[in-house]
């Protein structure tokens, strides 16, 4: 059976002739249905036969129906679900005893994609879809072309939402590290200039120094669909500290323009008195979570706070859950998680870590 067609023939009519072929074998009626399906779900353009290299005929079979001569090859193109304007390209081989005994075998043939080049992790987990416990199951019998297509999308859809949540969250953090050293918090509303000179002779700075004893130790990033979120923790030997560290972390101006700058808690133990209180700062009962987290690991002399960037889509639930993530990991960074129940007022590994 004679399979090369021109090459500048029609790839989705090429296809059709391909699968009405494949029909007349027995043996590969199970694959010729199933390509058949595909191009009903993706699209008369989605699929077409594997051209190894520009100009060579297209290799979907070899010029023999006998299964057993060598693998079915075809391409499929698909477009990222929540990125429709980034496709992939993805390699299905099909070994002559599929689906009988062996599965097929995926593979990413796009170099990029979006702007950011497929690293050797991705592009090996691809190849092990039908191998890998974290791939698609796999029953001798079973056409399973379809299950992996769609595991490849989400995987590479969460690869590269990972790689862009990266990128913004490395924009904030850099452009936070630009600005760490202002000392004033900017107003958000421009003065008129006739009242500038006059404006800065009675500006009061804020007291945005941190007192020589206090460390503040930040965590890294968590970063859930563009919204990026920020731990922070210090010890505290008295109440009257709490301000001065907010202020601090206030005059930063990529921390003040965050959606919800300084949620926080905090608890202190003053003699026999132990001192508590914690801010929403504007997202609804975060603070109260935050006070809940000291309380059931029983940490005092210690501020916690989590600054939390919007990206612009609504989390529900899961930024609370972020939100006490990225208190924990800066506590945990802080060593305050370490500390034992004879000496709860700080950690004593804390000063390790980022500090400010």
């Amino acid at each position: 059976m004679d399979t090369e067609a021109p090459t500048d023939s029609d790839p989705a009519m090429e296809l059709r002739d391909f699968v009405a072929k494949l029909m007349q074998s027995s043996d590969l009626e199970s694959v010729a249905s199933e390509i058949d399906v595909l191009q009903s779900i993706y699209g008369d353009h989605a699929i077409h036969l594997y051209r190894s290299s520009p100009g060579s005929p297209r290799s979907g079979i070899p010029s023999h129906s006998s299964s057993a001569l060598g693998a079915i090859r075809y391409e499929v193109s698909l477009n990222l679900p929540s990125h429709e304007d980034i496709s992939i390209r993805i390699l299905v081989s099909i070994p002559p005893t599929y689906p009988a005994s062996s599965p097929p075998q995926l593979q990413l043939l796009s170099r990029y994609i979006g702007a950011f080049g497929v690293d050797s992790s991705l592009f090996g987990s691809i190849l092990r879809t039908f191998i890998s416990i974290s791939g698609v199951e796999w029953t001798p019998e079973s056409v399973c072309v379809f299950d992996g297509l769609q595991n490849v999308l989400e995987r590479c859809e969460a690869w590269y939402e990972d790689k862009i949540n990266r990128e913004t969250a490395g924009e904030l953090l850099r452009e936070d590290a630009h600005t760490r050293n202002h000392a004033l918090v900017e107003p958000d509303e421009p003065f008129a200039s006739s009242s500038i000179v006059a404006d800065e002779k009675d500006r009061v700075p804020l007291d945005t120094a941190l007192p020589d004893n206090i460390k503040i130790v930040q965590a890294e990033a968590i970063v859930d669909r563009k919204s990026v979120f920020v731990g922070r923790a210090c010890r505290i030997s008295d109440p009257s500290q709490v301000p001065l560290v907010l202020n601090h972390l206030m005059s930063e101006r990529q921390i003040s323009r965050a959606a919800h700058p300084i949620i926080n808690a905090w608890r202190c133990q003053v003699g026999s008195v132990l001192h508590q209180d914690n801010d929403d700062d504007g997202e609804t009962a975060a603070g109260s979570r935050l006070a809940h987290l000291l309380s059931i690991l029983e940490i005092n002399n210690v501020l916690v706070v989590v600054t939390r960037w919007f990206g612009g889509i609504h989390l529900g639930p899961d930024r609370f859950k972020h939100i006490n993530h990225a208190a924990r990991n800066a506590l945990e960074l802080g060593g305050f998680l370490d500390q034992t129940d004879e000496s709860r007022g700080g950690g004593r590994n804390a000063g390790k870590g980022r500090k400010r």
